[in-house]
């Protein structure tokens, strides 16, 4: 077991003096300038644990430094100790942090910001049965979330460390107390320092864990260990001593490496087998890395030239790779003074793909389910790791790796402490059909972290969510519009449309006819021909075209804006009829120069008309002007309706041309609401979100009915984008009315 130095600071009453004595081991590995910085760290400590009020947050300093202790043996940069020593005074002592960045930099004052968010979350393990989630899944999703928050690895390392003290110092506390922290470890812990490769810290923490949960099989199996740990190590120190000799006789180029087996090691292999440790042949065990494919059996060769082997303990993974890829020659030999003795070979790209392999290496070690974006994340902070020690090039690979992660998944806790994953930007409605669909379709509201919030509100790792239920069953129909926000995974809304799909046909009709009544009103367009809709949306008829409008499958919008593509409408008795050859409406594609095509004309000039302002696709219909070219008004324009017989002849037949994606239109909004203050500014904001231009405002207010009428000419693209900001301006409070101004 890993003991803590003699030199860290302990006591109750620490000086300076205390501090510069424990900093001087250091000095060998840290410039003075790394040093002065940590002895500013530590002051700060000891001035907030002096002063009585606040204090260290209840940590005893001796585990404040001793956690900065093993950050600095890791030889990792100043900040990471500093960090570890800074954020215990945050929660309760907290240095504003204009001053710590003043002090110590960004770098710092984010890691101690992360670290916070961290000691904020309960990673208390819920009972399984309960969470109707395996103890091995919650514990998976910690471990992602953990990795999640901390956007800075160095944040992890600090968690690590902190829990390698937590565990050194465990046997001091109740038996009760032990287990759970040691089983937290073992689960949590141990595989997070596994997969970012920390093996010193990982050894130590299962061995520790071993130790709480199992003493019994940990004394005796210490005990059937021929010798100390020392011992063992002395006995590797030998064989590869001797190794190195054999091999450059033998004239191989190869690196060998060893480390004894601990005790954890030893006993899972004697659980997995069903075996006693007298049949474990790798307690001791030895790495060879070579450059090639050849040389690997020729260290092989030379392996056995020297020892013994075992028979029916040599696995040739380089001939026959392991599912995983995993590739290297294992042999199990009788050593010096007859002690079994592991050799891997291996080159040195196997043992790359075996080191930062992730996907191939602890998934495998651990049956974790895949996930590319998850193992994307080890890789990169486990290459960090592996440059941490070239110098300034390190610094720069950490800002490189910070701007390298792009969360895909974020990690939120229930109120009873189970850990949901889900997509970035999913929302508390999300969150509820991934706890049960029962739960989604009661959804009524939501708090995150005790606040009450928007449904649509996108989560962030670490919060915990409770969503507030009703008696029944009913979401909510604008759930199912994504320009509002309220889904964004496919289960929830899959969810959603499949309790709407089920409920009565009628009361669907109904709401489908209503749905596409009040988007005709609001977009003022022409009424569509539903038979040839229904047919268009692969419907037999069109009571299921509106039906499945009310179920949410179809769009209103999609229907309502085909009233463009419906028959002309016949003008009104007394009136002259179009020619019927202009009639016969054609698809046309447009050359770029207009978004209106004249039937029967080309390059004719256009412009849309003012009075009623047409938008892609409205039903349309051209005035031959005197000198200006055919002016585009709607079918259903007022100054269409009232032109005279004869003015009449000059109506042509015009049809929208292919729409250039530069395209804008002119349309005119009109909202009704109750005056308040900032209601232009809310509206406005919507447009400037969707990046739509406002060419016009006229506003009226009557302070006697509280009322408000705002009328926007803006430039939009197409009906669907006029429908969006409809639908966000209706959201708004106090909004009465909105729609499109005929």
């Amino acid at each position: 077991m890993v003991s803590i130095k003699s030199a860290i600071p302990t006591g109750d009453s620490l000086d300076g003096n205390d501090i510069d004595h424990w900093l001087a081991s250091f000095s060998n590995s840290r410039g003075e300038e790394e040093l002065n910085r940590l002895r500013e760290a530590c002051g700060l400590v000891l001035e907030a644990d002096r002063s009585g009020e606040s204090g260290t947050n209840g940590l005893p300093l001796e585990q404040i430094f001793s956690v900065a202790d093993t950050l600095l043996r890791m030889e990792l940069d100043w900040e990471t100790p500093v960090a570890a020593l800074l954020h215990p005074l945050q929660s309760v002592a907290p240095v504003d942090n204009e001053r710590l960045e003043r002090l110590f930099g960004s770098g710092v004052t984010r890691m101690v910001e992360d670290m916070l968010r961290l000691g904020s979350l309960s990673l208390e393990r819920a009972h399984a049965e309960q969470l109707q989630q395996s103890e091995s899944e919650h514990s998976e999703n910690v471990r992602r979330m953990m990795l999640s928050i901390a956007d800075d690895i160095r944040v992890v390392l600090i968690v690590l460390a902190e829990r390698l003290h937590l565990m050194r110092e465990l046997k001091h506390e109740p038996p009760k107390l032990r287990e759970r922290e040691a089983r937290e470890t073992q689960e949590i812990y141990a595989p997070l320092a596994n997969r970012l490769g920390i093996w010193q810290i990982k050894w130590e923490l299962e061995d520790l864990s071993l130790r709480y949960l199992h003493p019994g099989e940990y004394r005796e199996i210490a005990r059937q260990l021929d010798g100390r740990r020392a011992d063992r190590e002395q006995f590797i120190g030998s064989v590869i001593e001797l190794l190195q000799q054999q091999f450059r006789e033998a004239g191989v180029e190869a690196e060998v490496t060893g480390r004894p087996k601990h005790i954890y090691s030893i006993w899972r292999k004697m659980k997995r087998k069903a075996v006693d440790i007298d049949q474990i042949f790798d307690l001791r065990a030895v790495r060879v890395l070579v450059d090639t494919l050849a040389d690997c059996y020729a260290a092989l060769g030379v392996v056995h030239g020297i020892w013994r082997h075992i028979p029916g303990e040599f696995d040739d993974y380089i001939a026959t790779p392991k599912p995983n890829m995993y590739r290297s020659i294992h042999t199990a030999v009788i050593g010096p003074d007859d002690k079994t003795l592991e050799i891997q070979i291996r080159t040195h790209e196997m043992h790359q793909h075996s080191e930062l392999g992730v996907a191939a290496h602890w998934r495998y070690k651990e049956s974790s389910r895949a996930d590319a974006e998850f193992e994307r994340r080890i890789i990169l902070m486990r290459s960090w790791l592996e440059a941490k020690g070239e110098g300034d090039g390190a610094g720069d690979f950490t800002d490189d790796l910070r701007a390298g992660f792009d969360d895909r998944q974020i990690y939120v806790f229930s109120p009873n402490g189970k850990v949901v994953e889900l997509p970035r930007g999913a929302t508390p409605v999300d969150f509820a059909y991934a706890i049960h669909s029962s739960v989604g379709h009661r959804c009524r509201g939501a708090r995150i972290n005790g606040s009450i919030a928007p449904l649509a509100q996108p989560l962030k790792s670490g919060q915990t969510v409770e969503i507030l239920t009703g008696k029944q069953e009913g979401p909510s129909r604008d759930w199912l519009s994504p320009h509002l926000g309220y889904l964004k995974t496919s289960r929830a809304r899959n969810r959603v449309r499949h309790w709407f799909k089920h409920q009565d046909y009628a009361e669907h009709l109904n709401i489908g006819r209503a749905s596409l009544e009040r988007e005709i009103t609001r977009l003022s367009v022409a009424r569509p021909d539903l038979e040839k809709a229904a047919e268009r949306f692969n419907f037999q008829k069109p009571d299921d075209l509106l039906a499945a409008i009310g179920r949410g499958d179809v769009s209103p919008v999609q229907v309502a804006g085909m009233g463009a593509s419906r028959k002309p409408v016949e003008p009104a008795t007394g009136e002259t009829p179009l020619p019927a050859r202009q009639r016969n409406r054609k698809t046309h594609s447009g050359r770029g120069a207009g978004e209106v095509v004249v039937e029967g004309v080309g390059d004719l000039l256009t412009h849309m008309a003012r009075c009623c302002k047409p938008v892609p696709y409205d039903d349309i219909v051209g005035f031959i002007t005197r000198g200006r070219g055919v002016t585009v008004h709607r079918r259903d324009c007022s100054v269409i309706g009232h032109l005279q017989e004869e003015e009449r002849l000059r109506l042509v037949e015009v049809v929208w041309a292919q729409q250039t994606a530069e395209a804008s239109y002119p349309v005119d909004i009109r909202v009704v609401a109750s005056d308040r203050k900032g209601l232009l500014r809310d509206i406005s904001s919507i447009f400037t979100n969707d990046e739509v231009d406002v060419i016009g405002v006229n506003t009226q207010s009557d302070h006697k009915m509280d009322r408000a009428s705002m009328r926007f000419t803006i430039e939009i693209k197409d009906m669907h984008q006029l429908s969006r900001l409809l639908d966000k301006i209706a959201q708004l409070p106090n909004v009465n009315d909105v729609r499109r101004q005929a």
